[in-house]
């Protein structure tokens, strides 16, 4: 039989689409073709494939040797075909059994002298291998990765001479299993690392309670960026399936995966120098961006508005939606991005506006100026806005360390919040949407009223009015409330700082 059939998996987005790799040899002049839009690093495979098999001692057959990778418009790219192509052409050769073949899938790429090497995107493959019910053979160093889905059943080998042997059953491969037991990274910092700012400190617990976007505010030097890098401190862990997702887009992204990193909270600080496809994601093929990379954690931006304007604008679908498609003339791609955000900024261009300890040298247009690089729909979707101030040295030198709480006594009160919000709706607060809001808040009459009267003084837009009703719900779990109170509005009212600042001026 001259006809080989191999099963792999392609890469798009975090989805790994099944390819049939069929090998196929005839009589005419040797020669060895790719079909079914290979890029480059696929059509070099058949080089990468010949050496190897004349270096593992098999027979390189000398005859016309056609491969197609179906589907034919799924583009293809990476050497993770180099396994199945050498399989294919062993098959289809008579040197390996057809049969066995039909009940595996693989995937790896090859050394000249037969070693299996690395590839990109491993877990998602995975996952699409259990789904399909076959089992799937990676390279070694991949295993660990491999071995995060439990139920799947995956094979790891070294060398190609080990996958033969495994094929013809000669010697059995190993199971992919993770050589020490992967747990949750602990956290060297702690929020009482942080001085003082007990109002920052109070903004940053509903922050995390209620999963809320938090804007801090404020001159240099009074500790936004600390409190900013603290927020995972007192987060609740991620679960599995959680876990998964954000191993998944870590699999497919420039950097890989790294087994150290398994339900570790992410948290992404890009630089404000980062282009629109470093934040939102891009490329050919498509990489998630930072965004995407900050799935089920935060993603902090420092120095707000020195981000560019257009790329600050491309943050306001995904914040709504929890997801960014990519789209170009050739494909569409699609990534989850259910991030957190958290940003800090200056008050004006010198960071020294407002501040009793310091003299502002700007001008008011120049400070118009500089807020306005925050677009009035960005702003409104920003839960939170806190000002920051700077502390006095005499303060500093005697604050009672003994009053300072630890990240794990405040994490205990935002896991008791989380709980009271997923039996009360089933998802954090800043998910609900406004019908769910009607459905599941009560709120007091007297804290509509104050409400009213805001929204009309500082002519705020529908989005900010139900923004303002969820953070005063987390306050009110913080609290264990039934009811939204006064009092609970009355302290939500007061993290929109930036929206009084920008009134005045």
């Amino acid at each position: 039989m001259t006809l080989a059939i191999v099963y792999s998996r392609a890469s798009a987005g975090i989805t790994a689409p099944l390819v049939t790799v069929e090998v196929h040899l005839s009589n005419g002049m040797a020669g060895l073709n790719i079909v079914g839009l290979p890029e480059a690093a696929v059509k070099e495979s058949k080089d990468r494939v010949r050496s190897a098999l004349m270096n593992t001692q098999f027979e390189f057959p000398c005859r016309r040797i056609t491969i197609n990778l179906a589907p034919a418009d799924l583009p293809k790219e990476g050497g993770r075909f180099d396994l199945p192509i050498a399989l294919g052409i062993l098959a289809a050769s008579d040197q390996l059994p057809h049969e066995v073949l039909k009940q595996y899938e693989f995937a790896g790429e090859l050394a000249l002298s037969g070693e299996l090497r690395p590839i990109r995107g491993v877990l998602p493959v995975v996952l699409s291998a259990y789904q399909s019910g076959r089992r799937l053979i990676v390279p070694h160093h991949n295993a660990q990765e491999a071995a995060l889905v439990q139920q799947a059943q995956t094979l790891s080998a070294k060398h190609l001479l080990e996958v033969c042997a495994h094929l013809r059953g000669e010697q059995s491969l190993v199971s992919c299993s993770a050589s020490s037991p992967l747990t949750s990274h602990e956290s060297l910092i702690d929020l009482a690392d942080v001085k003082g700012q007990p109002h920052a400190k109070r903004a940053l617990e509903i922050a995390a309670a209620g999963r809320h976007s938090l804007l801090f505010i404020g001159p240099p030097g009074t500790g936004k960026t600390m409190l900013a890098s603290r927020l995972p401190s007192i987060l609740p862990e991620i679960n599995d399936q959680e876990a998964l997702e954000v191993a998944a887009i870590a699999s497919v992204s420039n950097n890989g995966f790294d087994a150290a990193t398994w339900k570790r909270i992410p948290f992404r600080s890009p630089h404000h120098s980062s282009s629109s496809v470093a934040l939102v994601g891009g490329g050919r093929p498509p990489r998630p961006g930072e965004i995407s990379l900050a799935h089920h954690g935060v993603l902090f931006l420092d120095e707000f508005p020195e981000f560019s304007r257009h790329v600050l604008e491309s943050l306001r679908e995904p914040l709504e939606s929890g997801s960014i498609t990519i789209s170009r003339a050739a494909f569409q791609t699609s990534f989850p991005a259910q991030f957190q955000l958290m940003a800090a900024m200056n008050p004006c261009p010198c960071g020294y506006a407002g501040s009793a300890m310091d003299h502002c040298r700007c001008s008011k247009e120049q400070i118009q100026r500089y807020l306005g690089k925050i677009s009035g729909p960005l702003l409104d979707r920003i839960d939170m806005q806190v000002e920051v101030a700077r502390l006095p040295p005499n303060l500093l030198a005697n604050i009672n360390q003994q009053a300072i709480e630890h990240s794990d006594s405040v994490r205990a009160r935002v896991i008791k919040a989380r709980d009271y919000q997923y039996q009360r709706q089933g998802k954090c607060n800043n998910l609900l949407s406004v019908p769910e809001i009607d459905q599941f808040f009560s709120i007091q009459p007297e804290a509509i009223q104050l409400l009213n009267h805001v929204m009309t003084r500082f002519n705020l837009s529908a989005r900010v009015y139900h923004r303002i009703i969820k953070v005063a719900r987390t306050i009110a779990d913080l609290d264990g409330s039934q009811a939204i109170c006064q009092a609970h509005l009355s302290e939500a009212l007061q993290y929109r700082c930036l929206d009084r600042l920008k009134k005045e001026i």
